[in-house]
């Protein structure tokens, strides 16, 4: 009821409204979004290693000038610090869209905001950013030509936004003018299927042959005719043995012969499974140290730069677009995902970082403490830099004032040794 008494006030529904057409000349009406593919525990592990990281990042409201980048202190970063809305902290609101984003292709980000026309220039103050997760979605054209996106939800209402007003987070965007994934604007997850498909009946496999493996132990060859009730009586019998033999030694009469089975069950190789486990990962751009979580420094930076930094830029780009208006892009307004915990790093490589940005004075006190798990100390906000670095403006004129120098402390010296 929160969510649907907020969308309802604030929603900009056009009555007037006529669906627009594809350039292929289709209607652009999408169902929510096959999930065939999250059975798979490995699938899940993937997907909550990228939710998992990407929910560290701190996006933030900067406006940067020539010379200067400032943090406004406004209802934007009030919102992307503490939390986008009510219901949720910001690392759950980036995990809630990355999960989505990754089982839909699809992502919507619905922002609530007041509109003051009072200067003659509209301003925003927003009020809260919602993930949604719709079961439909349609692009609609009002009479002025506005794209429109209205939203079905699995609960039977709708919500009908400019679409220029709605977050929406595209995965695989491609073949579909308005949608992420194949061309019904679905996940397009085929070739993945049939990797998880082969895996899953190779595991029944393995299950099958486990079981059966450990059922059978050995045979009770019987030297005569029996029917079925006496052979089932004869096998209840030696049952009864194996129970009472406390001592291992099992008494078998002249008719009965034991032929214990010696498990040897043939499993599947290795390589084939790791071989079906890595087309997993590399779909999602995971690696094994990963999804572990015994990575080295390199390891995680490679999965920084090919898996999580694509996502950043392409956040901050889309968040910016829709966030602020087009004057307020060309004074330099944007919204920029930081990813600044290092606590992937050795501490060999937390040092290295301490020394190279503390040195040149890019790092307060109190962030070389962070960076080493330590708190806050009174006075921490100090920046130090060492004196063996120079502006570049000002090489020349050092090197000429130590040239004079030297050759008046020359002069100086013949001048005493000739008094």
């Amino acid at each position: 009821m929160f969510l649907l008494d907020v969308f309802r006030n604030w929603s900009n529904t056009r009555r007037n409204a006529r669906m627009t057409r594809m350039l292929n000349g289709g209607l652009p009406i999408f169902s929510q979004f096959g999930s065939d593919i999250y059975a798979s525990d490995m699938v899940q592990n993937c997907i909550n290693v990228i939710a998992t990281e990407m929910s560290k990042l701190q996006p933030r409201h900067i406006r940067s000038t020539d010379d200067q980048e400032i943090m406004p202190k406004g209802n934007i970063n009030r919102l992307l610090k503490f939390g986008p809305n009510p219901l949720m902290t910001t690392s759950e609101f980036i995990e809630k869209i990355i999960w989505t984003l990754m089982m839909n292709y699809n992502a919507f980000v619905i922002p609530v905001f007041d509109v003051d026309y009072s200067n003659g220039i509209e301003r925003r103050t927003y009020r809260a950013l919602y993930p949604v997760n719709p079961s439909r979605v349609e692009f609609l054209q009002d009479p002025e030509g506005m794209l429109l996106i209205r939203l079905y939800f699995a609960s039977g209402v709708d919500f009908t936004f400019p679409y220029q007003d709605v977050i929406h987070l595209r995965k695989k965007f491609s073949v579909n003018e308005f949608m992420g994934g194949g061309a019904n604007g679905q996940p397009d997850n085929a070739a993945l299927l049939k990797v998880l498909q082969t895996n899953h009946t190779l595991a029944q496999g393995l299950e099958r042959a486990a079981k059966i493996n450990a059922a059978v132990q050995a045979v009770l060859k019987v030297a005569t005719l029996m029917d079925d009730d006496a052979a089932k009586a004869e096998r209840a019998r030696f049952e009864r043995l194996i129970a009472d033999g406390e001592s291992g030694i099992l008494p078998v009469d002249l008719k009965g012969e034991f032929i214990p089975i010696k498990g040897d069950a043939k499993f599947i190789e290795k390589d084939t499974l790791a071989f079906l486990k890595q087309s997993v990962l590399d779909w999602f751009g995971v690696s094994m140290p990963i999804l572990t979580g015994e990575f080295n420094d390199d390891e995680y930076q490679a999965f920084y730069e090919k898996t999580l930094e694509p996502l950043v830029v392409y956040f901050g780009q889309k968040f910016s677009k829709i966030l602020f208006s087009e004057r307020e892009l060309d004074v330099g307004n944007e919204i920029i995902w930081y990813h600044r915990d290092m606590n992937y790093l050795s501490t060999t490589a937390k040092l290295n970082l301490i020394k190279t940005a503390g040195e040149q004075g890019l790092l307060s006190d109190n962030q070389k403490l962070r960076l080493l798990g330590y708190p806050p100390v009174p006075g921490g906000e100090r920046r130090t830099q060492s004196l063996n670095y120079i502006d570049i403006n000002l090489v020349n004129q050092y090197q000429m004032t130590n040239l004079m120098n030297k050759g008046k402390a020359v002069e100086d010296n013949e001048q005493g040794n000739s008094s």
